[in-house]
């Protein structure tokens, strides 16, 4: 068999674009995931991951050019924590050593830190320093605000959107995001993943707004009628929190919106991407929001 490559995730959301590009140009793809496709596509190996399984990570890895890792969690729930997540990945990031595999592939985010305050940011610091220690060829992408058709955030907000009579911002509302498109850092990824060297890179979209444009934007496009208002942070996740109860979900974590706040999902650098998300929200406001994306649902129940 030709050297194929393994991706993390096939079935969720940005290891299924990543995937679909590898298979696009031809390439062997095996994916490792916690989930069974509903229709199998007989180009697309499938096995389960296993993090406790050494033995079974190394022997589903061997033979693999390239590991295209986009494992994460989005919030502690349950037996799932970020400190677990790490050592998971640490896991699957010694047994693609033990198997050989000359290069690694890993999604991250703009920002990530082991010395962030917040869980997320510093959990995902922590994965790069271990996949920069571990020897093998490495690229690490690192993407802002990713929009596409299966995003949560951005179609919660527009469901919201659509729904209540009031929208509630956090702050001022001053604060930045870049979006990326979901095909941009698949793009990106499966560039990277052709290349020898090592390297680190953003992966941001071409605009740039305030979070209070980007609402009143996406507002606009959906038709919604709600009143944008701004509100103390505290009382933002108390309504937040609220929400989760009505719709039997985590809608948004107050680290998620201390990162936002505090500009962490904006890069300091060029746009690395071409999709413009002005022009894609124009093209799916007709559909966006329309159903709620029940992040439990899709990962955890």
């Amino acid at each position: 068999m030709a050297a194929f490559s393994v991706v993390t995730g096939a079935f969720s959301y940005t290891g299924k674009y990543i995937a679909q590009r590898l298979l696009a140009l031809g390439h062997p793809v095996k994916t490792l995931s916690r989930r069974r496709p509903q229709v199998a596509d007989p180009r697309l190996a499938v096995a389960p991951i296993d993090f406790t399984d050494s033995a079974g990570l190394i022997n589903e890895l061997r033979g693999a050019a390239v590991l295209f890792n986009t494992y994460w969690v989005r919030f502690p729930y349950g037996q799932t924590t970020f400190e677990q997540a790490v050592v998971n990945t640490e896991r699957l990031i010694r047994a693609a050593g033990d198997a050989g595999v000359p290069r690694i592939v890993h999604l991250s985010v703009t920002n990530a830190s082991v010395t962030s305050r917040l869980p997320y940011f510093r959990g995902k610091g922590l994965v790069e320093n271990a996949i920069v220690r571990s020897g093998l060829s490495y690229a690490i992408i690192r993407p802002t605000l990713i929009f596409g058709p299966e995003d949560i955030l951005l179609n919660n907000i527009a469901w919201l959107l659509r729904r209540l009579p009031l929208f509630g911002i956090a702050g001022s509302g001053r604060y930045r995001v870049q979006p990326v498109s979901v095909e941009d850092v698949a793009d990106l990824a499966v560039e990277a993943g052709g290349r020898s060297s090592n390297i680190v890179q953003d992966a941001v979209g071409p605009e740039t707004y305030t979070f209070d444009a980007l609402v009143r934007l996406m507002a606009d496009a959906v038709g919604s009628r709600a009143r944008v208002v701004h509100l103390p942070p505290a009382i933002t996740l108390l309504i937040v929190a609220l929400l989760g109860r009505v719709v039997h979900d985590v809608v948004l974590t107050d680290d998620e919106l201390q990162g936002l706040m505090a500009g962490l999902l904006v890069s300091g650098g060029p746009a690395t991407g071409s999709r413009r998300f002005s022009e894609w929200l124009a093209q799916h406001a007709g559909t966006l929001g329309l159903v709620y994306a029940n992040e439990l649902d899709r990962h955890h129940r």
